[in-house]
């Protein structure tokens, strides 16, 4: 590409597929080449699986069609909180948590259920709060520093410059 058409082309932010996606994509290029008479062994090579993966595609695809190999929306049972319900919560730890009445503007387990509880009314288990964070919301586990405020690093590294040495002599 000319280097003046570059400046005018805006580059455009394509998320990753997720695993499904990229599964389903395999599953659809290996019907492309199940349409162009490939041999199965040959297609399993290309699409980078096993080759009994492609015999049972390709079951399913004669006996179903594209539509037998499409991703399935995920069975079980539904999600206590929709959408906007997380993005309710998200709004709400954004505040912080001393903005919902706790002393320390640190976010647990404990305190995050009763957020979700104040503003949806789900009363959820742990295990479901963790997977609300890292899973809906993206969120990841971060630990506070185990470090005083009052630390002085500049006087830390006098003390071990100059006292440390002395103490250690014994005088």
């Amino acid at each position: 590409m000319p280097s003046e058409l570059q400046s005018v082309v805006p580059e455009v932010s394509v998320p990753p597929l997720t695993r499904p996606q990229l599964a389903e994509a395999r599953r659809m290029r290996a019907v492309e080449l199940f349409e162009q008479g490939r041999s199965q062994a040959e297609i399993a090579r290309m699409v980078g699986i096993h080759p009994e993966s492609v015999r049972r595609w390709k079951r399913l695809w004669e006996r179903g069609g594209l539509e037998s190999l499409r991703r399935r929306p995920a069975g079980g049972r539904p999600p206590k909180l929709d959408d906007t319900q997380v993005e309710a919560v998200r709004a709400a730890l954004e505040q912080g948590a001393q903005a919902h009445g706790f002393e320390a503007d640190l976010w647990t387990l404990e305190r995050v259920g009763v957020v979700i509880a104040r503003v949806t009314g789900v009363t959820l288990a742990r295990a479901s709060v963790w997977r609300v964070l890292t899973g809906r919301l993206g969120w990841s586990l971060q630990r506070p520093r185990r470090q005083a405020v009052e630390r002085d690093d500049v006087e830390i590294a006098r003390w071990v410059a100059q006292e440390w040495p002395r103490i250690k002599r014994g005088r």
